[in-house]
């Protein structure tokens, strides 16, 4: 049997817990162009009274890693004061 092809494809699951009004509504994930993305949804009402979704896609890879840091760095101790 092959492997199903989840590219540009995608699910959202209503939020377990929604612990302010900022957290969205629903959450899941998505693969836009072969890339692994977080999606997050929340139900809006529109000015005319029209229900819908705001979605927002965050790359998984995007969770930024702090650059390491090194102690061993050279200090300028010429300071003049």
């Amino acid at each position: 049997m092959s492997e199903y092809d989840n590219t540009n494809s995608g699910a959202l699951f209503r939020a377990k817990e929604k612990k302010s009004e900022k957290h969205p509504d629903y959450t899941g994930t998505i693969n836009v162009n072969g890339v692994d993305c977080y999606l997050s949804g929340w139900v809006k009402q529109s000015k005319a009274g029209q229900k819908y979704f705001s979605l927002s896609a965050t790359p998984k890879e995007a969770q930024v890693q702090a650059a390491p840091v090194s102690l061993d760095d050279d200090f300028d101790d010429d300071i003049p004061f």
